[in-house]
């Protein structure tokens, strides 16, 4: 089967929160914000992550604006100001997780 990537159904926008990441995924379509209920789990943003992310990671739904909101607790270190990272204020997460292959099986 071929990737399909979120990219494909979703529009995403990150930033920090103090020493956490947030991430807003917006489906395009209204249609497919169930596709997004259902594949973003916190286990599979978690599992996506791995590399930085060691604590909870929370989802918020906003059916209301086809959108669901991550918080990837303790992602950035000692902070975004502090933290040694590359993408301190954790900015490139959005984009990254576009490239997440909904086809591929979660962990």
């Amino acid at each position: 089967m071929s990737p399909r990537y979120l990219r494909e159904i979703a529009h995403a926008r990150s930033g920090d929160k103090g020493s956490n990441v947030n991430i807003g995924v917006i489906a395009k379509d209204p249609a497919d914000y169930q596709e997004l209920v259902k594949s973003l789990t916190p286990e599979r943003v978690k599992s996506f992550f791995s590399e930085v992310c060691h604590n909870e990671v929370l989802r918020y739904e906003l059916p209301n604006l086809n959108a669901v909101n991550f918080l990837l607790k303790g992602a950035l270190g000692s902070g975004g100001s502090a933290s040694l990272r590359s993408d301190a204020q954790g900015k490139a997460f959005g984009e990254a997780l576009l490239h997440l292959d909904l086809n591929e099986a979660a962990d």
